[in-house]
């Protein structure tokens, strides 16, 4: 099992830039997959970025060349920086966690990106 504990959304303008930290109970290497999702109301909550515990890193295309996924073993923590963001990245963010055959999420955080 593991707790996720997510900070550092907000509002921001576009083309402006917010870095998202997912705080965990446990060794990051510990967990198979970390990443972050997004949601708006009314959808379904979509991968925006994930990290395997070997390094390996996927993104939406909505979203490569802009956001990156990265983390900090020390600090248990992973991390994703937006730049270039635009009004359509608006949603809440939840960091997710994969254990095995178990899926973990964090309370989500809400980002709002102005036009």
């Amino acid at each position: 099992q593991v707790q996720l504990v997510e900070s550092g959304g907000g509002l921001v303008q576009a083309g402006g830039s917010l870095r998202l930290s997912c705080a965990t109970s446990r060794s990051i290497f510990s967990i198979n997959v970390m990443g972050w999702y997004r949601q708006v109301p009314g959808k379904q909550r979509d991968m925006v970025a994930t990290i395997t515990s070997g390094g390996t890193t996927n993104y939406a295309d909505s979203v490569k060349g802009r956001f990156t996924i990265s983390r900090d073993s020390a600090k248990k923590t992973v991390y994703l920086q937006m730049n270039s963001l635009k009004p359509e990245d608006t949603a809440v963010y939840y960091c997710y966690a994969r254990i095995s055959t178990s899926a973990y999420w964090g309370q989500g955080t809400q980002v709002t990106v102005s036009s």
